[in-house]
């Protein structure tokens, strides 16, 4: 019980309406220190429930407490992405509402000025990308000198992304007797710096840090690169949800519009969408209307969605702690998954050593080609193409030249799979317009690490039935798609990270 750990009974109880009674060991571990305002370090794997870890023990300190001052935050979360930022910012909502505190989301790729006048009323948690809220605070619109809480989310993840000068920068602007929670996956030279400057005799706790969730396997397949395609539209076409990975950007985007093109449907997720794009295409994995997600990288982090049962690693990750934070979408709160990487001959020297260097012993098959019986074990179902996914029309805009369009044509519930388009374009940017806000989907509760309702069994893949007008195939062709072979041969994907 979570109030046996200090945390006040209407926190709790909040907790207990969205069916999360039982702490995790990350949870247990730090939140009687943190409670108790002590500086704490918390070291756990993805999905081990490090979000309520810090965010009951900041909403405590901050109740009842005076109101925040106009350009003066009382608290201060940092974290790597946009999209990591709007799922904390979805766990907080409840807990800051019923404690009366206001919250403001602080990063790029969209306007300022919703941002600016927030702080400028006053808002009492700010949560923000270093680099943003930097450039806020040069223009005088924000002060950091009233803050009584800093948390630090996935710190190594902002290093690995070159953020931790601008966090050295804002954590100076902190007052000194304030708390600072940090916590993160993987620790390195670089985060145990941070530690020594700016954490005050620290706590550490450690909790299912490095090491892979028992329920999570993983596999190696080695394949020609001329069937690369055909494979994951075998794999990605079983019922459940799949994120997969690639390199870069123009590679997540290219393969997301094959496997579309393929019938499967599909969004990316990738540094060259702008922000309206980014939540539509996340809105739509979570919602169902797409089953796959194509990342990179740098979105790995942000991406906190239930029972994602399947994660590919279609070009192979160039580092272990890229390997390990990419799993981890799968086998999340323990949930099972299965995790795949593809790769070629010359790759299978490399992306051994990787998986040695992340304590992971793989199960490793050379794969002809698609309709191989291990796929069917790895992904297990009837294989269904949806068709592709289908972004809402932008709504009609008013023709001064008197020639405006009818909507006769526009398509009802945009999105819904089981409708093919007749042109072969996949999502790409697509348009922005009449997009959802930037908070994700109230309809799905946020994703903290916690056991969730539809828990799976053991090694059982989530159901998806097949929509109207859907049409399964016993396994699609092998070379399906001949765009698959344009890819460099060092790798999978081409363009630039």
């Amino acid at each position: 019980m979570f109030t046996t750990l200090g945390v006040p009974a209407r926190l709790a109880d909040i907790l207990a309406g969205f069916g999360i009674d039982t702490p995790t060991p990350i949870q247990t571990a730090t939140l009687p220190d943190a409670l108790a305002g002590r500086d704490v370090l918390g070291r756990g794997r993805t999905g081990s429930g490090k979000t309520y870890a810090f965010l009951l023990p900041l909403v405590a300190r901050l109740s009842g407490g005076h109101r925040a001052q106009p350009t003066a935050p009382r608290a201060m979360i940092l974290a790597p992405t946009r999209e990591l930022v709007g799922q904390i910012e979805a766990a907080l909502a409840p807990l800051a509402q019923s404690a009366g505190l206001s919250v403001r989301t602080v990063f790029g790729g969209v306007g300022q000025g919703p941002q600016v006048a927030a702080l400028r009323r006053g808002v009492d948690v700010v949560i923000a990308c270093p680099g943003r809220l930097e450039d806020l605070i040069k223009q005088g619109h924000c002060v950091l000198s009233a803050v009584e809480v800093t948390v630090l989310d996935e710190a190594d993840h902002m290093a690995d992304l070159g953020f931790l000068p601008a966090v050295r920068r804002l954590l100076a602007q902190t007052p000194r007797t304030g708390q600072r929670l940090l916590f993160s996956a993987t620790l390195d030279k670089a985060i145990d710096g941070l530690v020594r400057q700016f954490l005050t005799n620290p706590v550490t706790h450690q909790a299912d840090s490095q090491e892979p969730a028992s329920e999570m396997s993983h596999h190696l397949l080695q394949i020609e690169r001329e069937h690369r395609l055909s494979i994951l539209v075998d794999l990605a076409s079983a019922p459940g949800r799949t994120v997969v990975f690639t390199r870069t950007k123009h590679g997540a985007q290219a393969l997301s519009r094959q496997l579309n093109r393929s019938g499967v449907a599909s969004v990316d997720l990738h540094g060259n969408l702008g922000q309206n794009a980014r939540t539509r295409n996340l809105d739509a994995f979570h919602a169902g209307r797409a089953s796959v997600l194509v990342a990179t990288d740098i979105a790995a982090r942000g991406i906190h969605v239930d029972d994602v049962t399947l994660v590919i690693h279609a070009d192979p990750p160039t580092e272990h702690k890229a390997y390990l934070h990419r799993s981890g979408r799968t086998a999340r709160a323990g949930n099972a998954g299965t995790v795949v990487t593809l790769m070629t001959g010359e790759q299978v020297r490399d992306v051994r050593a990787l998986t040695k260097a992340a304590s992971i012993v793989p199960t490793i098959t050379r794969i002809p080609g698609s309709g191989h019986p291990v796929l069917a074990e790895l992904a297990p179902g009837e294989r269904v193409l949806s068709g592709p996914y289908e972004t809402a029309p932008a709504p009609q805009q008013p023709n001064t030249g008197g020639g405006q369009r009818s909507g006769g044509g526009q398509r009802s519930g945009g999105g819904q799979r089981g409708r093919r388009r007749s042109s072969n374009r996949g999502t790409g940017g697509g348009p922005s317009d009449g997009v959802r806000s930037q908070r994700p989907s109230s309809s799905t509760r946020p994703s903290t690490g916690q056991p969730s309702s539809r828990q799976p069994g053991a090694g059982q893949r989530s159901s998806r039935q097949p929509g109207a007008g859907q049409r399964s195939s016993s396994r699609p062709a092998s070379g399906q798609n001949s765009s698959a072979g344009r890819h460099s041969a060092a790798g999978f994907s081409t363009g630039r990270r």
